[in-house]
């Protein structure tokens, strides 16, 4: 049997009891579930860390010193909450001020339920975006700082080959590198090589081999 999706947590931040009370009737009829109403940003930032709703429903004027805008801003920086401004001003200086505090939707009083559920549920997909976008950002980010790269200017022995790390110390090229990148070597002998090991030996050094030795010594 399906059990049916828990009722999404939305908190109310409005001065005025009677628009605050008829907007929960709405979000219930709606089928959501108000975790609390206040009038105060304070007390709106205090009950967004006390209770943890999934949104946020912010009027621009408040009871008190901070506007909704301030509140807005905080509950989104501070708590990673999505946030719908609701307010009956449209003025450029309004809209400006919403903008400044990052919103996730705007719905102009008097509004219609459907308008109300839409702008909600608009702004519990970008939230989930963002979640989304910051996961994969952190993701990358400690991806790139796995990856170890050489670049610039190495100090090399001119003689045995050994390179000079940061710290003055001198190392062997295949140690040097194995440390500082994902590479990894298999050891073996290059054709001038092998060809000096086997004349050292006393053995026949086949053509082939011959073959690739000239073929090195041109690159």
């Amino acid at each position: 049997m399906t059990e049916n999706p828990a009722p999404t947590k939305v908190l109310i931040v409005e001065d005025e009891a009677i628009i605050a009370a008829d907007i929960e009737s709405r979000l219930v009829k709606m089928g959501y579930l108000v975790t609390d109403i206040t009038r105060d940003g304070e007390r709106a930032i205090a009950l967004a860390a006390e209770k943890h709703p999934e949104i946020v429903l912010m009027d621009i004027m408040l009871e008190g010193p901070m506007f909704g805008t301030e509140a807005a801003r905080r509950i989104h920086e501070e708590l990673k909450l999505p946030v719908i401004f609701v307010t009956a001003n449209a003025d450029d200086i309004t809209l400006d001020n919403v903008f400044s505090a990052g919103p996730f939707g705007y719905v102009l009083k008097p509004f219609e339920d459907r308008e109300l559920h839409v702008a909600l549920q608009i702004g519990l997909y970008r939230h989930r975006v963002e979640i989304e976008r910051e996961k994969l950002v952190g993701e990358l980010q400690r991806a790139l700082e796995e990856v170890k790269t050489l670049s610039g200017l190495l100090p090399i022995c001119i003689e045995c080959k050994s390179i000079r790390d940061d710290q003055g110390y001198w190392s062997k090229v295949e140690k040097y590198i194995m440390e500082h990148s994902d590479a990894s070597f298999s050891h073996g002998l290059c054709p001038k090589c092998a060809i000096a090991a086997l004349e050292k030996v006393g053995c026949d050094v086949p053509a082939e081999l011959r073959d690739a030795a000239k073929k090195q010594a041109k690159n």
